[in-house]
């Protein structure tokens, strides 16, 4: 008689299928809205202590979820695996370079195996966590694709021969040991090295990785693409193999889908003094180090060689940048700052800086905003001196 596989004994697989055989405790935490505290008595005197803990915990996951997943209601997550997990929009982004069978290593909850198996054939979604794949495999069934994902309890770095070949997705763990997220990728679990050799034995893949991360120079003759989702910078991703584009960085604005590419000493922008309108680079562009490819195809000029924003005397119609038209520029002195703000009777102000090291909120006490008009204040470098920039936000989506 053979002994059963280890990981079916791990106490968190466990709790989780005693909470899934029990939905009337979910049930009876979703139809109520008594405080917490009074919810958390009454259930403990008709379930255990375990149990609730862990239903309060996934109905708050869940709530919090609805914001990357249109199903989250009837997902299941840990606090890590949320946190780490691809939300659906940029998950199916990615997913498009993919097709036929696909390896989804440190799959987590299974945020990208959703949308791969919602256009592949067959996902094989691997974590070394048991209830990783547990969980995985729950969410694949929300999402109605259980039929195309196959769950494997695996490290990932004990399957390289079976990779060769391969089309691969990988996320490796930035948490590893430790509760904020590691940027360097030789902190990353599995390491650097092993993305490396993955590199050279599937047949393709992406790699996907923190948007901080020290990912520039590691992976010569490879893709790196930043995608960005409603104005933040999501992740990188190095396409290497069979899924790589010809150009070495990409910048991806989600959900418009426009794409920009080249490298960051393809051309530079030339410098020029503020003019009418002022443009914010979206995160993605300026992570990939296209701030003057951008620049040039929008026909627009750069305000420091240390400075990201641009500016040009016209409004551009653009989804990778912000726009605000510019209604004054003084010296960064806080006598000038307030003189222009009482010009402009604001009564509401956003500070905005990338380079420049301000306290906004202390800033923003000490502003005369006794208007009723709401403006941007930025801080930026411009011919080599800080300055302040008043302007107000315009629509420049394409």
């Amino acid at each position: 008689m053979h002994a059963l596989p280890e990981w079916l004994h791990d106490p968190e697989t466990l709790l989780l299928r005693r909470l899934r055989r029990t939905p009337q405790l979910l049930e009876a935490i979703n139809s109520t809205d008594r405080p917490e505290m009074a919810l958390q008595a009454k259930l403990r005197r008709e379930f255990p202590d375990d149990l609730v803990r862990a239903a309060l915990t996934l109905h708050e996951l869940r709530r919090k979820a609805a914001a990357k997943f249109s199903r989250a209601a009837d997902m299941w997550f840990d606090r890590q695996g949320l946190e780490q997990a691809t939300g659906e929009i940029v998950a199916q982004y990615k997913a498009r370079r993919f097709s036929g069978r696909v390896w989804d290593l440190c799959c987590g909850i299974g945020g990208d195996t959703l949308a791969l198996a919602q256009r592949c054939e067959f996902v094989l979604a691997v974590d070394c966590q048991p209830a990783a794949t547990l969980r995985a495999s729950w969410n694949a069934a929300a999402y109605h694709v259980a039929q195309a994902v196959q769950p494997r309890v695996a490290d990932a770095e004990t399957l390289l021969p079976e990779l060769t070949g391969e089309l691969v997705h990988i996320d490796p763990d930035r948490r590893s040991g430790s509760a904020t997220r590691a940027l360097r990728l030789e902190d990353y679990v599995p390491g650097l090295d092993f993305l490396h050799r993955l590199q050279h034995t599937a047949r393709g893949g992406g790699l996907k990785l923190g948007p901080a991360s020290n990912f520039p120079g590691k992976f010569p003759d490879t893709e790196i693409e930043l995608i960005s989702h409603r104005g933040e910078c999501k992740e990188a991703v190095v396409w290497f193999g069979e899924l790589a584009g010809s150009s070495p960085f990409r910048a991806t604005v989600l959900p418009a889908g426009d794409t920009i590419c080249g490298h960051p000493l393809d051309v530079a922008a030339p410098l020029a003094p503020l003019d009418g309108y002022l443009f914010d680079p979206d995160p993605a562009v300026v992570r990939a180090g296209l701030v003057d490819v951008l620049a040039v195809q929008l026909d627009l000029r750069r305000l420091d060689a240390a400075e990201e924003y641009l500016t040009g005397p016209r409004l551009i119609s653009s989804p990778f940048v912000q726009a605000f038209a510019v209604d004054a520029e003084v010296p960064n002195n806080e006598r000038h700052i307030r003189e222009a703000i009482r010009r402009l009777q604001w009564g509401i102000v956003e500070i905005k800086c990338r380079h420049v090291p301000v306290d906004a909120d202390s800033l923003r006490r000490r502003l005369p905003l006794s208007g009723e008009a709401a403006g941007v204040l930025i801080l930026a470098r411009i011919a080599g001196r800080t300055r302040a920039v008043l302007a107000h936000r315009v629509s420049s989506s394409g």
